[in-house]
């Protein structure tokens, strides 16, 4: 070995990273933003929830229950609410985590002896967002509530609490984490496959040199950009399809909402993804750095998403970050219509920001295409 002939081929492979600009930043950006995530924005321990409390009885024990309650840090008030069915409505929304009701005969029953029940429902479509904070109740509760037991009453504080606190799982009694995972798999998998595969297939195009031959047709760029995507919709509802049984057959996820409005919705965020491939492949040079662009979305889609790690126990600023990501919706969307039976009212806070995110990739998508055939 000679060390001129190797110094000079060191040479050439630097000068060809530097010209390679995309995947040098690519090299500097993606170990910072995995730096970043998993330092400051992936957390376990989820902390202020956020409540409704609908208090019937307004007393010193139901408002020490309360303050408890957030003086722990694992839940957040973020709703007062006039009775238990908007708070069951609330939780099939997602707008909150827990709903907390105290019968208005509370404080009477519970100077009598006679062990009154505080119920405590928990949307747990993901356990690990619930499980720290419904393992506290009760010692949150004894605390609070035993303070208040003093003089008179200070016959009620045995080992035995003369209350009740009834915890209810909704849409998941048992907490099985398979009724979180797989149908969030549905989003994951459309949302690597779907950009990637689109990516992919314009930047090979332009690789063997087949593009020109599009060119030369009378097709406009629309035409071409519709007609890239529709077969990658087909392949997301054969993906879909496949997913759907298997969760069924394998795993015992139910379908308690409709499968025709799952279906409705799926397009849009496959058409989403697709546009978002589609401006990739008009960045990309070749399919290497189509590939690193589909990884960069592809990271925080998964992690800021709610699919990995609980939603909420992110920190503010991941949270607006994980807003704009199309999967976060979708993912609430998929998990509301199998676990909960959501309607079409109650997903649509959910399905415009997947319409607005496929609306602004498109015209970016169509913008950048017209600038690669000029």
């Amino acid at each position: 070995m000679k060390w001129s002939r190797l110094i000079a081929v060191l040479l050439k492979e630097f000068r060809q990273v530097r010209r390679d600009r995309l995947t040098f930043g690519m090299m500097v950006v993606i170990p910072i933003v995995q730096l970043v995530l998993f330092g400051f924005a992936i957390n376990g321990d989820v902390r202020k929830l956020p409540l409704a409390v609908y208090d019937g009885d307004r007393s010193t024990f139901s408002r020490g229950l309360v303050a408890a309650l957030e003086t722990s840090q694992y839940f957040r008030v973020t709703h007062q609410i006039t009775g238990e069915p908007e708070g069951d409505a609330l939780l099939a929304r997602g707008d909150v985590q827990f709903v907390l009701v105290v019968p208005a005969d509370f404080s009477r029953k519970l100077v009598r002896g006679e062990k009154p029940v505080i119920l405590l429902a928990a949307d747990a479509t993901d356990p690990a967002a619930t499980g720290n904070a419904l393992a506290s109740v009760n010692a949150l509760a004894a605390r609070a509530i035993g303070r208040d037991l003093t003089g008179p009453l200070a016959h009620l504080r045995p080992q035995e609490a003369p209350y009740e606190i009834r915890s209810q799982r909704r849409y998941n009694p048992e907490g099985l984490t398979r009724y979180n995972i797989v149908p969030g798999l549905m989003g994951v998998i459309l949302t690597m496959t779907m950009v990637m595969m689109t990516s992919l297939a314009m930047t090979r195009e332009r690789e063997r040199g087949t593009m020109e031959n599009l060119l030369a047709t009378p097709l406009s760029p629309l035409e071409v950009m519709v007609g890239k995507i529709v077969p990658y919709i087909l392949i997301g509802y054969v993906q879909v399809s496949v997913i759907l049984t298997a969760g069924h057959l394998m795993f015992d996820v139910p379908m308690v909402g409709s499968l025709w409005l799952l279906s409705a919705v799926m397009v849009l965020f496959i058409a989403a993804n697709l546009a978002i491939g589609f401006t990739f492949s008009t960045l990309a040079r070749n399919q290497l750095q189509a590939m690193q662009l589909t990884f960069f979305f592809f990271l925080p889609s998964m992690l800021l998403s709610g699919f990995m790690f609980p939603f909420r126990g992110m920190p503010g600023w991941a949270q607006n970050i994980g807003e704009v990501l199309p999967l976060t919706h979708f993912l609430r969307i998929v998990r509301g219509i199998m676990l909960k039976g959501n309607t079409f009212g109650e997903i649509v806070p959910q399905v415009w920001p997947i319409g607005l995110f496929m609306l602004v990739a498109g015209v970016v998508a169509l913008a950048r295409f017209r600038q690669t055939l000029d």
